[in-house]
């Protein structure tokens, strides 16, 4: 087994912040599902607040719907995402396919008819295009596991001439499951998530517990995130670390 590792990272919230065009498809999503809903342009400090906990795709088009009732709380949904995820779910009359499905067909139809504004909806986060071709050169290998669709994740990565040696999506299944098919990969595995209830599962996940699991400081954090890293055996990221040597990270 080689000593380098594979890099493994998220794609939202990590090497991308796309929070205008989460909210820019997501309210659109919501108004295909159902045209006499009222969103602003712009996100709403709550969506802002909520991304930390919102886990797919189709989560997000949900909490645009439920931010339209005049009864919506953002203490409870904060308090109790997973609840309130499911209460409203069971509101509406779309499934969790049916969300998925408008925000994917938004997202083709952007692609198709102007890839440029969707594009441009989305950056980088600060140093990360500069790290990932510098640990291309090195020749260290890293890739996308990701819960958007990796055609959209591929498509962004080319536009910024960036070359993984793979890009997973959601339709290649859970992240655990993924992580567990890379063991054959020869090399110690390094996972860089911003989302740690997904690095909590990871490190619960039978035959995973080799993995070097780091949690991104610059993503979507709610407030207590980065508490109690140790217990759980996460490694914090900041940036500064980031930019430097892989024998630094740790």
């Amino acid at each position: 087994m080689s000593t380098a590792p594979l890099l493994v990272f998220d794609f939202d919230g990590v090497l991308i912040d796309g929070m205008p065009e989460y909210w820019w498809s997501a309210r659109r999503a919501a108004q295909r599902l159902d045209p006499s809903l009222v969103l602003p342009e712009q996100a709403p400090a709550a969506f802002v607040t909520l991304r930390p906990q919102i886990h797919k795709g189709w989560e997000m088009v949900l909490v645009a719907i439920a931010m339209t009732r005049p009864d919506f709380s953002l203490e409870a949904w904060l308090r109790n995402y997973h609840q309130a995820l499911a209460l409203e779910l069971a509101l509406v009359t779309a499934s969790e396919e049916a969300l998925q499905a408008a925000l994917e067909s938004v997202r083709d139809t952007a692609l198709r008819e102007d890839p440029a504004a969707w594009l441009a909806l989305h950056r980088f986060f600060p140093g990360v295009e500069r790290r990932l071709r510098q640990l291309s050169e090195e020749g260290v290998p890293w890739l996308v596991l990701t819960t958007k669709g990796g055609a959209y994740a591929t498509r962004l990565l080319e536009a910024a001439g960036l070359e993984p040696q793979a890009v997973y999506g959601h339709e290649r299944g859970s992240k655990p499951d993924v992580l567990l098919s890379l063991r054959n990969a020869e090399r110690p595995l390094w996972f860089v998530e911003d989302r740690r209830p997904t690095l909590e599962r990871v490190r619960s996940t039978p035959g995973l517990e080799p993995v070097r699991c780091f949690l991104a400081l610059w993503g979507y954090l709610a407030p207590s995130d980065s508490d109690g890293l140790q217990s759980w055996a996460i490694l914090p990221l900041d940036a500064t670390r980031f930019a430097g040597p892989l024998a630094d990270w740790a």
